[in-house]
Parts: C-alpha cells; sequence; structure tokens
C-alpha cells in the first residue's frame, strides 16, 4: 500500500535507519488501519557535496 522514500544526508547507522523504519511502519499503520507487510520504506543516502540549498551544496556549509 504505502511507500515512503526517505532521503538523509549519508551517515546514519543501520541500526538508526532500522528505527525509523519501524517508526514509520507503524503510525502508518495506525493512521491507515493496514498491516506492516503492506509498508515500503526505501532510504537514500545522499552525500552533502550532491544535496544544494540556495545554491551552495551542503559540504560548504557552516
Amino acid at each position: 500500500m504505502p511507500t515512503f522514500r526517505v532521503e538523509l544526508f549519508e551517515g546514519r547507522t543501520p541500526e538508526k535507519k532500522k528505527e525509523l523504519m519501524e517508526a514509520i511502519t507503524k503510525e502508518s499503520c495506525r493512521v491507515l488501519g493496514c498491516g506492516p507487510e503492506s509498508v515500503d520504506v526505501i532510504i537514500y543516502d545522499i552525500p552533502k557535496h550532491d544535496w544544494g540549498t540556495a545554491g551552495k551544496p551542503w559540504s560548504e556549509a557552516d
């Protein structure tokens, strides 16, 4: 049913990613009334040099 795409700066541990996946799944099931087997969470690790805001990559942020 729902698929969540989560984009984060790289560097989170596998344990933190798992914790996030569990939280998103649990809350989705509560709100949507679906089973956990229906929820997909895809995490994309983005290097700071590939993510920019206001014309600057985050790798150059102060």
